[in-house]
């Protein structure tokens, strides 16, 4: 049953996203994915969180999301307790908590999600509901990093760059920044800035130690 609720849940955000849905159609599967989050199945309530947030096919409604949200993180979804975390992050639907968004934050990223440990990250980074400890924030960096999230991998490698936390590691750094600016245009620019900067403080053979650790990386972690 688990199986099958997620399955109709995924069915439905698919369905919500093509514009080609038959407006009956949504309406009957958004019935039946109501009908078992409101039994608790916490695939369904979070996808009714993400309906709710995105305004697809209802009105946009962040209380109405964070309160779905909050059924599924409460049944420990890791996805779930990330959004109610980027929602108190925010100040979607309340006022701005940083407090509960770390919270929330954390118990996503103590099961592997991604997005979530570079958030918290972010918090340690910026003192942002915790007090600022750059040492944390490597940390959790690096997990997202390991992870193939392309923002943690620039935020590591720039904090390897600036020694920030942690002596400065200019070939490690030009490595994590390597892979950031390979996948990811949002953070290219500001990666290839970094690169620059390494490139001119290093000799030739740590560039050529750093493009092959890049070369050679793979991910690894819980997703």
């Amino acid at each position: 049953m688990k199986r099958a609720s997620l399955a109709l849940a995924s069915a439905l955000w698919v369905a919500l996203c093509s514009p080609s849905t038959r407006a009956d159609v949504v309406e009957d599967m958004f019935n039946v994915v109501k009908a078992l989050a409101d039994q608790g199945f916490s695939s369904a309530q979070y996808n009714l969180g993400l309906v709710y947030y995105n305004g697809l096919g209802v009105k946009q409604d962040y209380a109405e999301a964070m309160a779905w949200f909050r059924k599924a993180a409460l049944q420990g979804f890791a996805r779930a307790q990330y959004n109610l975390g980027v929602m108190y992050d925010k100040g979607q639907g309340m006022p701005r908590n940083y407090a509960e968004a770390v919270h929330w934050y954390r118990k996503a990223a103590l099961q592997g999600n991604a997005d979530a440990r570079y958030n918290l990250g972010l918090m340690y980074d910026k003192g942002l509901g915790v007090p600022k400890n750059y040492t944390e924030a490597m940390d959790w960096f690096r997990k997202a990093a390991e992870q193939g999230l392309a923002l943690a991998q620039y935020a590591l490698g720039f904090m390897l760059a600036e020694g920030q936390g942690v002596t400065g590691d200019y070939v490690t750094a030009y490595m994590w920044v390597s892979l950031a600016a390979t996948q990811n245009d949002e953070v290219s620019k500001e990666a290839i800035k970094v690169i620059d900067k390494l490139e001119a403080l290093m000799t030739a053979d740590q560039i050529a130690t750093a493009q092959r650790r890049a070369a050679e990386w793979r991910p690894g972690g819980a997703h």
